[in-house]
């Protein structure tokens, strides 16, 4: 199977970092187009002479195309891209914002695959969600996903308004998460700790947590009653979180998330 990616900025190289770990893509198998050239540790095993600046006729020997640009970008790489893909070809997006219906109509193409990471994907933890035009069968979808789970998990859904939803979910939760975080470390500044022994206190808490959550079958709700004694120092915490509607702030929170998802696609 041969890959090219447009666009080899953070989620670019992640990709191609990903499936060559993985040997689910060899690197010579990768072609790459950006503007700018690569240091050769950026190259990740990949051929020199598989670094190009702009689409070309090579395009066509390729099973699939990830379009890993901004999508203010996509206009001017579509209109190079058009007149390059086959009918076979499998178009992966990871541009936010640009639906299957726009991707097809400026690429000519009916296979794609719109696609929504997150930057946890650098590591291979990453959760990505996606959908697929109806060209899309069964052996396109299991491939397809092979290679997102290289990056971690990922979720198929059918209808692809959930992108947009996990835009403001899963896509840009990962700065709710550290957004809190910095809350907490600044607190415990706040109670005498140095800076890096808070900011040590905060992210073993949170990563303990969740290790803690994935090894067992409690809910959350389980786990928050298992910590918070009757009468406790937790339970006047989460008495502050409730009298202040934090969790409504939270959904409220992403809720605007996923409003300005809508108003940004095309």
């Amino acid at each position: 199977m041969k890959i090219a990616i447009i666009g080899y900025g953070n989620m670019g190289k992640t990709y191609a970092g990903s499936f060559i770990n993985s040997r689910f893509i060899k690197a010579e198998d990768i072609i790459v187009v950006d503007r700018f050239t690569p240091t050769e540790k950026e190259m990740l095993g990949i051929p020199a002479a598989n670094f190009i600046s702009e689409v070309n006729d090579s395009f066509s020997e390729t099973d699939i195309v990830i379009l890993a640009v901004k999508p203010q970008d996509f206009e001017a790489v579509s209109e190079k891209l058009k007149s390059k893909l086959t009918d076979g070809q499998i178009v992966l997006s990871i541009m936010a914002g640009v639906t299957i219906r726009t991707i097809q109509k400026m690429t000519n193409s009916l296979k794609v695959v719109r696609s929504m990471p997150n930057i946890v994907s650098q590591i291979g933890m990453g959760m990505t969600v996606f959908s697929a035009s109806p060209d899309i069968d069964r052996k396109d979808l299991f491939i397809i996903q092979n290679l997102l789970n290289t990056t971690g998990k990922s979720i198929y859904v059918d209808n692809e308004k959930l992108i947009d939803a996990a835009t403001a979910v899963s896509g840009s939760g990962p700065a709710y998460v550290f957004y809190f975080m910095k809350s907490m470390i600044k607190a415990a500044e706040q109670l005498g700790f140095s800076a890096s022994e808070a900011e040590l206190l905060v992210n073993q808490t949170f990563i303990g947590s969740i290790n803690l959550k994935n090894a067992n079958s409690f809910s959350n709700e389980e786990w928050i009653a298992k910590v918070a004694s009757k009468g406790g120092t937790t339970e006047r915490a989460l008495e502050v979180f409730d009298a202040l509607s934090t969790e409504d702030i939270i959904a409220k929170a992403v809720m605007a998330a996923n409003e300005r998802a809508l108003e940004l696609g095309v």
